[in-house]
C-alpha cells in the first residue's frame, strides 16, 4: 500500500458557527419528523411519549460532555475511531470505523432521504414510502424500490458531489440550510401555538398499544428511535482536524448544540400532542405534516411539507459531510481502503470516500424506514458507549486534560450514561433479535476483515498522538 503521509492534508477553516450548526443539523432531521408516531403506538401514553424524549435528551448531553473530553485530548478527524483506537486496541476503532460506513452515516442518510419523499408524499403519491412495490422479503427484512428511493437516491447523489467541492464552501452552505431549518421550526412552532387548532386535552388521552411486549423493555427498544433523533450530538469530533481553535471550539458546538436541540424537540412534540388526537398519531410517519394539516388546514400544511422536506437536506448534507473524516483517518492508518486517503489538491476534499459512502447510502434506501431506525440505533448506542467507557482508562494517564463539567461528581456522568446504553443493548437483543444480530453480523464480518488484514500485512499500530495541540 502506498504512503498516505506526502498526500495533502485537511485544513482548519471550519468555525464555532459552523460547527454548532454541523451538530444541529446532524441532530435536527429524520427522527423528530417522523419518531413520535411510531412512539405513540408503542407506548400508548403521551406522558411516555415525553418521557422517552426527555430521557433521550438527558443521555445525549450526558455523552455529549464526555465525547467534549474526548475531543479536547484528540482533536483529530475520526471520532469514535480514534477514541476506541487509543484506549481498547486498534480492531475496535476499525469496527467503530466500520460501523460508521454500514451504520452510523450511509443507513442514516439514506432513511432521511426517505422521509424527505414522504413529505412530498403529498404532492406526489408516488413519492411515498408504501407506494414503493415490494422486491424481497426474508425473516424481519423487506427490500422495495419506487419513486421514493429514485428521489432518495437523487438527493444523496446531488449533495454527495456538492461535497466534494471544498469544505469551505460545503460549511457556508450548511450553515444557510440550517438557518433555514431553524426558521421554518421556529415558524412553525410559533405559528402552531399562537394560530393553530390544537387541543391541549389531547395530553391526557390514551391508545391502545400496537405490540404486547412489556412496557419496561419497549421503553428501552423505544429509546433506539430517540436515540436515532438525538444521534448527531457528537458530529462536530469527526471534523475536529478541521475546526479553528479545537480545543476551544469543540467543547462549545458539542453542549451548545445537544442543549439547544433538546429544547427544540421537547417543544415540537408538545405540539405534535397538542395538534393531534393521541390514537390518531399511531404508527405516522410524517408526523410533521400531519400535525401541520391539523394545525393550520390542508392548504396550508402543504407549505409546511415543502419546507420541511427542504429542511431534511440539511440532515443529508451535514451526514454526507461528517461521514467521509472516519474513512480517511482508518484509510490513513491502513485499515480502509487505501483511496479513502485521497485528499484532492485543490479541492482539498476525500473525495474517494465521500463518493463510497454516497453510493452506500443510495444502496440502503431500499430497506423500510423502520427497520433502518432499529438498525442504525442498536449500531450506534454500542460504539457510543464504548467510547463513553473508555474515558475511565483516559483518566489515569499522566497529562490528560480533564473537562471540569465531567469531573463534577465523576464518576455519575458516564457511568448514568452507560447503565443506560447496556439496558438498550440487552432489550434490543430480547425484543428485535433479527436486526440485533444483523447488526452483530455485520460487525462480525468487519472483525473477519481486519483478521484478513493483518494476516496479509504486517499491521503498523498508530502512535499515540500528543495529548496538547497548537
Amino acid at each position: 500500500m502506498h504512503s498516505t503521509r506526502q498526500l495533502p492534508g485537511l485544513l482548519r477553516r471550519i468555525g464555532l458557527l459552523s460547527a454548532i450548526a454541523l451538530v444541529v443539523s446532524n441532530m435536527v432531521g429524520t427522527g423528530i419528523f417522523t419518531t413520535t408516531g411510531f412512539l405513540a403506538a408503542d407506548l400508548g401514553s403521551p406522558a411516555l411519549v415525553l418521557l422517552s424524549w426527555i430521557v433521550g435528551a438527558g443521555c445525549a448531553l450526558l455523552a455529549a460532555l464526555c465525547y467534549a473530553e474526548l475531543g479536547l485530548n484528540f482533536p483529530v478527524s475520526g471520532g469514535e475511531y480514534i477514541y476506541l483506537s487509543r484506549a481498547y486496541g486498534p480492531i475496535w476503532g476499525f469496527l467503530s470505523g466500520w460501523a460508521s460506513f454500514f451504520a452510523g452515516f450511509s443507513a442514516p442518510i439514506a432513511a432521511t432521504g426517505l422521509a424527505c419523499a414522504d413529505y412530498l408524499g403529498s404532492f406526489v403519491p408516488a413519492l411515498r414510502q408504501a407506494s414503493a412495490p415490494e422486491l424481497i422479503h426474508f425473516g424481519g427484512w423487506t427490500l422495495r424500490f419506487g419513486g421514493a428511493q429514485i428521489f432518495a437516491c437523487g438527493v444523496i447523489g446531488v449533495l454527495t458531489i456538492v461535497n466534494i467541492f471544498g469544505v469551505q464552501r460545503v460549511a457556508r452552505l450548511q450553515t444557510s440550510l440550517t438557518a433555514l431549518k431553524l426558521i421554518v421550526l421556529g415558524s412553525f412552532l410559533v405559528a402552531g401555538f399562537v394560530w393553530g387548532h390544537g387541543n391541549w386535552a389531547h395530553l391526557g388521552q390514551t391508545a391502545a398499544r400496537s405490540t404486547t411486549a412489556p412496557l419496561f423493555g419497549q421503553f428501552a427498544v423505544s429509546l433506539f428511535w430517540i436515540y436515532v433523533s438525538y444521534s448527531g450530538w457528537n458530529a462536530a469530533v469527526y471534523v475536529a482536524e478541521e475546526l479553528k481553535s479545537p480545543e476551544r471550539t469543540l467543547p462549545r458546538a458539542l453542549i451548545g448544540g445537544t442543549a439547544i436541540v433538546a429544547a427544540l424537540y421537547l417543544a415540537l412534540n408538545f405540539l405534535f400532542l397538542y395538534a393531534l388526537p393521541f390514537d390518531s398519531m399511531k404508527g405516522v410517519l410524517a408526523i410533521g405534516a400531519d400535525a401541520a394539516t391539523a394545525l393550520f388546514g390542508a392548504r396550508a400544511s402543504g407549505m409546511f411539507r415543502a419546507l420541511m422536506a427542504a429542511s431534511l437536506l440539511a440532515t443529508i448534507n451535514a451526514m454526507v459531510l461528517t461521514g467521509p473524516r472516519v474513512y480517511l483517518a482508518m484509510a490513513r492508518d491502513g485499515l480502509f481502503f487505501s483511496k479513502a486517503a485521497y485528499v484532492h489538491t485543490r479541492w482539498r476534499t476525500p473525495v474517494i470516500a465521500i463518493l463510497a459512502q454516497g453510493v452506500f447510502a443510495m444502496a440502503l434506501t431500499l430497506t423500510p424506514f423502520p427497520q433502518l431506525i432499529i438498525y442504525i440505533g442498536f449500531t450506534l448506542n454500542f460504539f457510543a458507549a464504548m467510547a463513553v467507557g473508555s474515558l475511565f482508562l483516559f483518566r489515569r494517564r499522566p497529562g490528560w486534560r480533564r473537562l471540569p463539567a465531567v469531573s463534577f461528581g465523576f464518576p455519575a456522568i458516564p457511568v448514568i450514561s452507560l447503565t443506560i446504553g447496556i439496558w438498550m443493548t440487552w432489550e434490543g437483543f430480547r425484543m428485535r433479535p433479527t436486526i440485533s444480530l444483523t447488526a452483530v453480523g455485520v460487525l462480525a464480518l468487519g472483525a473477519l476483515v481486519y483478521f484478513f488484514q493483518s494476516r496479509k500485512r504486517k499491521y503498523e499500530t498508530v502512535s499515540e498522538p500528543p495529548l496538547s495541540y497548537d
